[in-house]
Parts: structure tokens; C-alpha cells; sequence
């Protein structure tokens, strides 16, 4: 006859090597995405990308440390998905997984960039074609002012009223 505590003590050692390799997977994935996270931002850092957009394109946003957790948490994905697969979940569940992530990952980012892709081509245009210029008196709708900035997604525009208007360049 066989000892059910044999049985269990075999299903709970098997399963145990499973997990104990998952989360060492884990523990690694998750240094080499701290170290490589930090090493783009501090690559990107050094090479000065903050300033050099700031001064060329107007943006103000801080993509060094988004390019680095971006790196992050990619590379953490990929030590998930390895993770998982150590506990014996099938490919094609992984690939699903992926599949969806990846669709709410471009959905996002679409969204994102719906409106910022028709102002960037509008400021190149306005840039090449010299249609408005710093200093010039222009009047849009309902506004009239003075032209003080052209980014690449907007032009600002001081009011007789010293207020500052932000007209996208796609209008």
C-alpha cells in the first residue's frame, strides 16, 4: 500500500524546486533590470538628451528616466514570463499574455501620440515654410497677439491683455 505522506512529501518537493527557481529567475531578472535601468539613464544622462531636446524641440519631459524604466521593466517582463515558465505554465498561455500587453502597450501609446504627431509635421511646416515667426501680430479665432515661442507642438502668444495663449500648431 502506498503512504499518502510519500506521495505529498514528493508533490511538495517537486513544486518546491519550481518555485525556488522561479523566484531565483525572479531575484536575477530584477537585478539586471535595476542595473541596466540605471545605466541607459545615467548613458543618456551623460549625454546630455534632457538638455539637447529641451533646447531643440521644446520638450520638457525627462526621457532619460523614462528611456531607463522602460529598460527596466522590460527586461523585468521577460524574467516574469521565465519565472512563469519555470512553474510549468504552457507557451501558449505566455504567449497570450504577451499577445494582450502588448496590445494595451500600443493602444497606449497611440493614444498618446494621436495628437502630438499632427503638431510636430505642423511646426516642422511652420519652421520650413516661415509662415509665422517670433515677434510676428497674428490672429487666430478669437485671439490676436503677439507670436514669443514656437516649440514643436505649440505656438505661444501673448494677448494686448499680457496673457499667454498656447495655440497647437496643427490649427
Amino acid at each position: 500500500m502506498v503512504d499518502t505522506n510519500q506521495i505529498l512529501a514528493i508533490i511538495v518537493s517537486g513544486n518546491l524546486n519550481r518555485m525556488i527557481a522561479a523566484i531565483v529567475v525572479l531575484l536575477i531578472a530584477f537585478l539586471i533590470a535595476r542595473f541596466l535601468g540605471n545605466l541607459t539613464s545615467k548613458v543618456l544622462s551623460s549625454l546630455n538628451t534632457n538638455k539637447i531636446l529641451k533646447e531643440s524641440f521644446g520638450v520638457h519631459a525627462p526621457v532619460e528616466a523614462i528611456i531607463g524604466k522602460g529598460v527596466f521593466y522590460l527586461i523585468l517582463f521577460i524574467g516574469v514570463i521565465m519565472a512563469l515558465n519555470q512553474l510549468g505554465l504552457s507557451t501558449i498561455i505566455l504567449y497570450i499574455i504577451l499577445t494582450i500587453i502588448l496590445i494595451i502597450a500600443i493602444s497606449f501609446i497611440i493614444l498618446a501620440i494621436k495628437d502630438f504627431i499632427p503638431n510636430v509635421f505642423a511646426s516642422f511646416w511652420i519652421y520650413q515654410k516661415k509662415i509665422i515667426e517670433i515677434g510676428d501680430q497674428i490672429e487666430f479665432k478669437d485671439i490676436s497677439g503677439k507670436v514669443i515661442e514656437i516649440t514643436i507642438t505649440e505656438t505661444r502668444v501673448e494677448t494686448e491683455d499680457k496673457e499667454i495663449v498656447l495655440i497647437p500648431n496643427s490649427l
